[in-house]
């Protein structure tokens, strides 16, 4: 079976060369541009688009996030486009929270449905964790209290927060006999969401001056 693995390792990283050219052609770039871009020198890229080099995963994660694809078109094993797609698996944590990804790019926002189970004990307050980035969240269903540095808020279906994530936060179930849902978009590196239609009321103003 280790060789067999192996084998297989092996052939991925031996057809990658052909895709990492096709993925810098379609990002219209130059080996030189490439190479100003992500530091790797041109001779490098070269070698590893003819399969004279196998690339790293450090390689290859910069060359994702400049081409703009996943890892899995890189290496062959993204998903057909044409079969029928299949819900992503849940990941379960140690809390039993389970999260579902909702995005499966390199870079740039990132995606997830969480969802906590119904409660066995009377909730206390979350711990919390800080990190870089940027986090967007709403809830869909019940009752989620979050703990954002010295502040307690019970949010419920529709509300929305968001914040820096270096702000110590941390989540809980606060709903009697049920789970919480809820969606969350985070930036790595501080990515934000843009608001790109205004509010309804100033579309409505805008409306009525037009039409006097």
């Amino acid at each position: 079976m280790t060789a067999v693995a192996v084998d297989d390792v092996e052939g991925t990283l031996a057809a990658m060369g052909p895709r990492l050219r096709a993925a810098r052609e379609r990002h219209g770039a130059t080996l030189a541009g490439v190479s100003c871009a992500t530091g790797i020198s041109p001779s490098t890229l070269s070698r590893m688009e003819t399969g004279r080099r196998k690339p790293t995963l450090e390689v290859l994660l910069q060359l994702s996030k400049e081409y703009g694809v996943s890892l899995d078109e890189l290496a062959g094993t993204a998903p057909d486009p044409a079969a029928k797609p299949r819900a992503a698996a849940p990941l379960s944590f140690g809390d039993d929270k389970a999260v579902l990804p909702l995005t499966r790019y390199v870079g740039g926002l990132h995606a997830h449905k969480h969802i906590l189970p119904a409660l066995q004990d009377p909730p206390v307050r979350p711990r919390q964790v800080s990190h870089d980035g940027y986090e967007w969240l709403c809830v869909l269903y019940g009752r989620l209290w979050l703990a954002l540095g010295d502040q307690d808020l019970v949010l419920t279906p529709g509300d929305v927060a968001e914040f820096d994530t270096r702000t110590p936060h941390g989540v809980a179930n606060t709903s009697p006999g049920g789970p919480v849902e809820y969606l969350i978009m985070f930036g790595p590196q501080g990515e934000r969401q843009r608001l790109r239609t205004p509010p309804a009321a100033a579309r409505g103003t805008g409306d009525s001056e037009a039409a006097e």
